[in-house]
């Protein structure tokens, strides 16, 4: 009778603990937080709390401490916190008006954003130190070993599933906005591994937990490969520079030559004289432009006597080469200076410019656009800021 009280006793303080720490989700009792405005009124209450000092508030002046926000949503976001306990009685008795708040919503609110900012991967190297030191205490008992294992195993399986279903169903931007998933996943593995050489070599009867967790690594590993591989496959056809992580930018840039970083925007335009869309507009235009459709087929036709009609892609190569000679003239070369010139304005100039910097890209044309360092600058030109280079015919 005594260990079963016990037991519904720890139980009942665990389901305590627990309404506490996700009282921060909820919008309302039984329901999750579906606005971050409203995550930023719980932190604001709880910070309220935090300047009240061992006095409590009362609800009016929750919400005049939070007068920043209206007033119905701090009342409402006062009462499901206090259903669920995070905001309790200072006194438990009728018609007391002051409240205190626990500290575990609080604690949890931050994991929260900082998970949100590093994707979880500080917090696993954390847990993944601690499970090593737990299993390392001289004290530790075999089972403490084996639910160490169970927890690692878990942990681990989640993981791996969730960059495999990502790989498998989820598109390239989508896999890219989870892509901390696999970040630093080396020494995740190599710190998951430590802890299971410690538990084998002091317990060899978990052999078969510690086997899960190999199983569970490998899995992981694998998602990783094929998350990262993906990614790389669409940088490689779309040359979506944002797909690499920050890290390996700066890693880059900073022991490459200047060459070698020019070549990293080689072929690609900037409309830098004309900004004529914000930022915000241009960076969506060119994540949808990047979007590639599933090839199709084209349908059998019917065989006749009659000449097939040449092909969309060699309409367009004759295209491009009809406008590489005409701005050519018969010459072997001719400086981009003055196309931009002859253009008499900068909105067809960037139209010519992007036409010459298809010819350069294409497989079967033979012209090349070479771009230099300087600068023309002539405030009387139709196009005063002009970058120089050389548009030419090659042999290949």
């Amino acid at each position: 009778m005594d260990a079963t009280l016990l037991d519904a006793e720890a139980e009942a303080a665990v389901l305590r603990v627990y309404r506490q720490v996700f009282a921060v989700l909820a919008r309302e009792a039984g329901a999750m937080i579906v606005d971050p405005e409203l995550l930023d009124a719980d932190q604001a209450i709880l910070d309220a709390f935090a300047e009240a000092g061992s006095d409590g508030l009362t609800v009016e002046q929750a919400t005049l401490a939070c007068r920043s926000y209206p007033h119905d949503v701090i009342v409402r976001r006062f009462e499901v916190l206090r259903q669920y306990g995070a905001i309790t009685k200072l006194v438990d008795r009728p018609n007391e008006l002051r409240h205190r708040a626990a500290f575990a919503p609080y604690v949890m609110l931050m994991f929260l954003r900082r998970m949100s900012v590093q994707g979880g991967q500080g917090e696993l190297h954390q847990l993944l130190t601690l499970e090593a030191h737990s299993v390392s205490d001289p004290k530790a008992t075999e089972d403490q070993g084996l639910a160490s294992l169970q927890r690692l195993t878990k942990v681990f399986r989640l993981l791996g599933n969730e960059l495999a279903i990502l790989v498998s169903t989820s598109t390239t931007a989508q896999l890219r906005e989870n892509a901390q998933l696999a970040w630093g996943n080396e020494r995740l593995i190599e710190q998951a591994e430590k802890v299971h050489r410690i538990v084998l070599d002091r317990w060899p009867t978990l052999h078969r937990a510690c086997t899960s967790l190999r199983m569970s690594l490998a899995a992981y590993a694998d998602a990783v490969q094929l998350a990262a591989g993906r990614l790389v496959e669409r940088a490689g056809t779309t040359r979506a520079l944002g797909l690499l992580p920050s890290e390996t930018w700066v890693t880059f840039t900073r022991g490459s030559e200047p060459d070698v970083l020019a070549a990293v925007l080689d072929g690609l335009l900037f409309d830098a004289a004309s900004p004529d869309f914000s930022p915000q507009t241009m960076v969506e235009a060119v994540e949808t432009g990047r979007r590639s459709g599933t090839a199709r087929m084209a349908p059998p036709r019917p065989t006749s006597d009659v000449e097939a009609p040449e092909s969309a892609a060699a309409t367009d190569r004759e295209e491009l080469r009809a406008e590489a000679e005409r701005v050519l003239a018969g010459r072997p070369s001719v400086e981009i200076v003055e196309v931009v010139d002859d253009a008499g304005d900068w909105v067809t100039a960037r139209r010519v410019l992007a036409e010459l910097t298809a010819a350069h890209l294409h497989d079967e044309l033979d012209y090349e656009l070479v771009w230099s360092d300087g600068m023309r600058i002539d405030p009387s030109a139709g196009t005063p800021w002009a970058t120089e280079g050389v548009f030419r015919k090659v042999s290949r």
